[in-house]
């Protein structure tokens, strides 16, 4: 069955750089970014992982815990970590999952039940394996992107829309186009306008009268 927004995140218990663990207690009462890699020692994720690794305390900031996921195994991705640091100048410091066994890829329907897990695949056989997904503190799935291999993910992309989810979660508010933290809001379609008066009590900006148009609340 295919995953969709809202819908609870697969559990799983797996064995990673920094030990196993069970993906929901992992979580605990934060928020998670997963995201995933098709092998281990591959260049455009090379990158990856070290731009992650240097704005990791930006998702600290917020809350939220980086994992990573890749087709080795924990030992193999010990090695990787140490290029990463080398060519990438950031250490990462968040747990990478082993998923020889494609047990956590099939999971998150990033492959096909049928695939079978050997020492002969290639990137180029995983290549569906580049997915993030950020789940919430009640282990929602809030966000699912998949990208293409040769093209480098933007993670900053991945921090501006954790900014919004959590900001909507919080306010009945939605975020606009390229929205920013600290850019105008729009207050949420399921308001009506009485209940917007006392929310907004110094009013809204209206070029339509389903788009509301106020300052970002908090």
């Amino acid at each position: 069955m295919s995953l969709r927004i809202n819908d609870t995140a697969p559990n799983f218990k797996a064995d990673t750089t920094q030990g196993s663990i069970d993906f929901h207690q992992w979580i605990g009462d934060q928020w998670a970014i997963l995201f995933s890699h098709p092998k281990d020692f591959t260049p455009v994720c090379t990158t990856e992982l070290g731009y992650m690794a240097k704005i990791e305390p930006e998702f600290t900031k917020r809350n939220a815990k980086l994992i990573g996921l890749s087709m080795d195994s924990v030992e193999s991705h010990l090695k990787w970590e140490k290029d990463i640091e080398e060519t990438q100048g950031a250490k990462v410091n968040y747990p990478m999952i082993g998923d020889s066994n494609l047990a956590v890829a099939k999971l998150y329907n990033m492959l096909p039940a049928d695939e079978v897990a050997s020492d002969g695949r290639t990137a180029a056989n995983n290549q569906t394996i580049r997915s993030v997904f950020i789940v919430g503190p009640d282990k929602k799935i809030k966000l699912m992107l998949t990208y293409p291999m040769t093209t480098g993910r933007n993670f900053d992309e991945i921090l501006r829309v954790l900014d919004s989810i959590q900001l909507t979660a919080k306010y009945k508010v939605a975020t606009p186009v390229n929205w920013k933290r600290g850019d105008d809001v729009i207050i949420a379609g399921s308001v009506n306008d009485e209940e917007a008066k006392k929310l907004y009590p110094a009013g809204w900006k209206a070029p339509k009268p389903y788009l509301r148009i106020v300052k970002q609340p908090g």
